[in-house]
C-alpha cells in the first residue's frame, strides 16, 4: 500500500492499524445490522405458505427482480409459479434468524424454497438473485432462449449485473446517500464508474430491443430493478438528476417499455414496506391480494 501523510487522510490523521478490528457502530446508515461474522443471531423459523414456492425477500432491487419474475410467469400462464412471498425486515435483522440463515447462509435477501422441486424429494433452497432466476427459467422453460447465441447473451447480461450493480449500490449509493459524511472522492469514483456502466447500457439497447436482442429475458429482469430505477430517478434520493440520467436515451426508451408491464408493476409491490400505501403489498399469497390487500386497503379496513 503506498504510504500516505495521515494529514492527508480523512479524516485528518487516521491511519490504518496493522490489524482491523471491528467496532460496534461502524457502518454509517446500516451499522445496526453489519457485522464482519456470518451465521445467526437468535432462533426464528420461517413461515410456510400453501404454495410449493415460498419466497422470502424484501422490495430492494435485488427483491424485486424475483417478484417481476414470478408475475411475469404467472401472467404468461405458467400456473406452477404461485407463490407466496414473505417479507424480511432487514433493518431489524430478520435475516440472521436461524431458518433464514438456513435457507441463505449468507443472509442477504432474496431467498426462495421449492417445496415441489422438478423430479421430487426434499425441497430445494436457492439464494442469490440470479441463481434464483436461472432456477425459475429453467423449472418453467420460459424468460431463457434455447438457442445458443442468445441463451449466451442473456447469461452475459445476467452476470454482467451481478458484477457492476455493487459498484452503483454499495459504492455510488452507499457514499452519495447512506454514509455518515460526504466524501468526494469516494462520490467522483463511484458516480465514474456508474456513467460508464449507464454508457455500456446506453450504447448496447441502441442496436437491442432488450438486453438479450429481441426477446424479453431474466437479463432485463435483473438489471431493470436496479438500472431502471435510476433512470426513473427513484434511487437515492435525487441521484439521476446528478448523473444527468435523462441523457442516457436509449436506457429511457427500455425503461419506460418494462416499467408499464403490468407483471413488473405487480412485482415492484410486493414485499414493499415504505412509500406509497397503495403500492405496497407486504406479504403475497394470492393473485387477488393485489385488489384487496394493498396497504392503503388494510388502512382503510382497519386491518394494518
Amino acid at each position: 500500500m503506498t504510504e500516505k501523510s495521515p494529514a492527508d487522510n480523512f479524516p485528518a490523521g487516521y491511519e490504518p492499524p496493522k490489524v482491523w478490528t471491528w467496532e460496534k457502530g461502524n457502518g454509517g446508515a446500516f451499522a445496526n445490522i453489519n457485522r464482519p461474522i456470518a451465521g445467526p443471531t437468535h432462533d426464528k423459523d420461517l413461515p410456510v405458505g400453501k404454495h410449493p414456492l415460498q419466497l422470502y425477500s424484501l422490495a430492494t432491487p435485488n427483491g424485486v427482480k424475483v417478484t417481476i419474475m414470478l408475475e411475469e410467469l404467472l401472467a404468461a400462464g405458467h400456473a406452477g409459479a404461485e407463490y407466496d412471498a414473505w417479507p424480511i425486515r432487514i433493518g431489524d435483522g430478520d435475516q440472521f434468524g436461524s431458518g433464514f440463515v438456513a435457507v441463505n447462509p449468507n443472509s442477504k435477501i432474496p431467498a426462495l424454497m421449492d417445496h415441489a422441486p422438478a423430479g421430487g424429494g426434499a425441497p430445494v433452497r436457492v439464494f442469490e438473485s440470479a441463481s434464483i432466476l436461472l432456477y425459475l427459467a429453467e423449472k418453467f422453460g420460459a424468460f431463457l432462449p434455447s438457442a445458443l447465441r442468445a441463451r449466451t447473451e442473456t447469461f452475459n447480461w445476467l452476470f454482467w449485473q451481478m458484477g457492476s450493480a455493487p459498484f452503483l449500490g454499495g459504492g455510488f449509493g452507499h457514499f452519495y446517500a447512506y454514509a455518515p459524511m460526504r466524501i468526494q472522492y469516494a462520490i467522483d469514483r463511484y458516480a465514474m464508474e456508474v456513467k460508464r456502466q449507464l454508457d455500456v447500457l446506453d450504447r448496447h439497447l441502441a442496436d437491442n430491443l432488450f438486453m438479450a436482442g429481441d426477446d424479453y429475458t431474466i437479463a432485463d429482469m435483473a438489471i431493470w430493478p436496479w438500472y431502471g430505477n435510476l433512470a426513473l430517478n427513484q434511487a437515492y434520493g435525487d441521484a439521476g438528476t446528478f448523473l444527468d440520467v435523462r441523457s442516457y436515451g436509449n436506457v429511457q426508451r427500455w425503461t419506460a417499455e418494462i416499467a408499464a408491464r403490468p407483471a413488473v408493476r405487480r412485482g415492484r409491490m410486493v414485499n414493499r414496506l415504505s412509500g406509497d400505501p397503495s403500492e405496497q403489498l407486504h406479504e403475497r399469497h394470492d393473485a387477488a391480494d393485489f385488489d384487496t390487500k394493498t396497504q392503503d386497503k388494510l388502512e382503510a379496513n382497519g386491518t394494518a
